[in-house]
């Protein structure tokens, strides 16, 4: 595995599909409120590949009958759900943990940059992960725009005092790839997640990656068992 063509500052993350395995809380969500409905639900492998794109999405895939403005008067009570229950199954994905152990230990700042809602977020990590001490948070409603806007891994990046020229940015969705590409960012797309569906060589990254052991290959960084 080649080396960055940089000292490294900063490394930022997608959330969802990129840190998180959170696609079995997020479909479970779903199924209750398919139950409330009255409607069958979709099985886990329908909703997984869409967790990426958000709640819409995820309710779109439940109830394929509705149009737009249907969906979306559906996604308060859906979050609603969620939050009850976000904590439930998900876990940091494979390697997760030593990888960001390894950041901590070498020093390097790290950070998180997700659509989520910042409720969410807010609430999530705390209960998952209460342990991580990210430099950066920045969530979907953390500014007026989101991914694939470039604004919030700046801000991301000013908030860690990270150099945005000697910093990463990994996700697992092409808007993970555009938003990291126009901030200047040295850009991963990872195989491990959710994909939407896509097919991440296509994406214009700087390097698509299999492993979380690959990326720790990449940044020079020495994982640390937990």
């Amino acid at each position: 595995m080649n080396r960055l063509p940089f000292t490294l500052d900063g490394v930022f993350f997608d959330l969802d599909g990129t840190l998180l395995d959170s696609a079995l809380d997020l479909h479970g969500a779903l199924v209750d409120l398919c139950a409330e409905q009255g409607v069958a639900p979709p099985p886990y492998e329908r909703v997984r590949p869409v967790v990426s794109r958000g709640s819409r999405a995820i309710v779109a895939v439940g109830f394929p009958g509705l149009d737009a403005d249907a969906v979306l008067a559906c996604v308060p009570r859906y979050l609603e759900i969620y939050e009850a229950n976000m904590a439930r199954h998900t876990v940091p994905f494979d390697g997760v943990e030593p990888l960001l152990a390894g950041l901590d230990a070498a020093g390097i700042g790290w950070g998180i940059v997700t659509n989520k809602p910042g409720f969410l977020t807010d609430g999530l990590l705390p209960q998952a992960v209460p342990h991580w001490k990210p430099a950066a948070v920045v969530s979907g409603d953390t500014l007026p725009v989101k991914k694939p806007d470039p604004a919030p891994v700046l801000h991301a990046c000013a908030l860690a005092g990270c150099d945005p020229a000697r910093s990463v940015f990994v996700g697992d969705d092409r808007r993970d790839v555009q938003a990291g590409n126009a901030a200047g960012l040295f850009t991963v797309a990872v195989r491990w997640g959710y994909l939407d569906g896509g097919d991440p060589d296509t994406w214009d990254a700087d390097i698509v990656l299999d492993s979380v052991g690959d990326l720790a290959a990449l940044l020079g960084v020495r994982e640390i068992p937990a």
